[in-house]
């Protein structure tokens, strides 16, 4: 199923739309949880009523849709949580930071924040903390510090990501690869943990190369801007062996660029997707360089970001866990742990790895 790139930016619009009827709007909007019977309420949900804010750097692509439905069927666990409010700051840093003060004069009692512009969200992190509201970052390091700056940072182990995706690399290129990494903002820290995990692995400089802006090409993870430094990189290198990229569906509608070129598509090292999966299976056999190998998107990071949160607001159990692991997903090499999936009865832009099921998703797209 070869997803043109057209269609591929319809379907994020698509997912847009629904974040924003999943969630509430941009402005702030709310929407009520689901109650759940006390006797069946998670450790972390305490007794205390509270409202939680949500809110997205970026939140224009399926995977946030995905994950922000993944946040509210989190928070549908606890019923001491009253309301939910959810804001997208658009790729605006300026933006973000506002959303997060007018969640702030809202009154919310815990503020759950997707930071993708880093350091420059924290002092509006801290501004909330200061107030008094429960503030988790979680995903992108924003700087600062646990408990003075918010209340705790709940990350991703991109580090390991980087590490597994380098051991790959240095399996089936052990006589060396130019590499070319796309990640997302200038400066995120989820690209840099990666970039330092597979360099750990790939030292010898000699054989493994890294091509395009240092430490990543700078693509937003939005689809469209992916498109341009893909299309930019297959124009300016004549080789280039392996792709890393931490957001592998918005490869899609690039990737055809290398046959139009009368090149193999390489092979990828990336984050899993319905859309690639398929892609993979439906271009592999022309395309012999063509390898695929991935780690969980983790769409269920949020999940983690959402009980710490609600724990704390709630007077419930902190957990333990402040830094969320995605397992290895798909080898096109080895099969292990799994070989490429596709489900085609689905959108292509949902994420089988998610702890959500591929039908559940698919219903967030009606």
């Amino acid at each position: 199923m070869m997803i043109s790139h057209r269609k591929l930016a319809a379907a994020f619009t698509g997912a847009v739309v629904a974040t924003v009827l999943l969630a509430g709007c941009s402005n702030g909007s709310t929407a009520t949880p689901t109650d759940t019977a006390a006797s069946d309420r998670p450790s972390w949900c305490g007794p205390n009523e509270t409202t939680i804010g949500l809110t997205d750097g970026y939140g224009g692509n399926s995977w946030r849709l995905v994950t922000t439905a993944a946040g509210k069927d989190e928070v549908a666990k606890c019923s001491s949580v009253t309301d939910l409010l959810y804001a997208d700051g658009q790729g605006d840093t300026q933006k973000a930071i506002s959303d997060i003060n007018g969640m702030v004069a809202k009154g919310v009692g815990a503020i759950v924040v997707f930071p993708d512009s880093g350091q420059a969200m924290l002092p509006a992190l801290r501004a909330a903390h200061d107030a008094g509201v429960v503030t988790v970052p979680y995903r992108v390091f924003p700087g600062g510090a646990d408990g003075v700056d918010y209340d705790v940072f709940v990350g991703a182990d991109f580090v390991t990501d980087g590490v597994n995706w380098g051991n790959w690399i240095q399996t089936n290129f052990p006589d060396g690869a130019n590499i070319l990494f796309l990640s997302g903002p200038a400066g995120n820290s989820q690209g840099v943990d990666e970039r330092k995990g597979f360099e750990s692995v790939l030292t010898d400089t000699a054989k493994y190369k890294y091509l395009g802006e240092q430490p990543f090409e700078v693509t937003n993870w939005d689809p469209a801007k992916t498109q341009q430094v893909l299309t930019a990189a297959i124009a300016k290198y004549p080789k280039i062996d392996v792709i890393v990229s931490d957001f592998g569906p918005s490869l899609v509608g690039a990737l055809p660029e290398f046959t139009k070129s009368g090149r193999s598509i390489p092979s990828l090292v990336t984050s899993d997707g319905n859309v690639l999966g398929c892609f993979f299976q439906d271009n592999s056999a022309d395309n012999p360089d063509f390898k695929l190998m991935t780690v969980a998107t983790g769409n269920d990071n949020v999940r983690l970001a959402i009980q710490q949160a609600v724990a704390r607001a709630t007077g419930g159990t902190v957990p333990t866990e402040t830094q969320f692991k995605a397992p290895m997903f798909e080898d096109s090499v080895s099969g292990t742990p799994s070989d490429v999936q596709c489900d085609k009865s689905i959108s292509g832009d949902l994420y089988l790895s998610a702890q959500m099921s591929g039908a559940d998703q698919q219903a967030l797209l009606k």
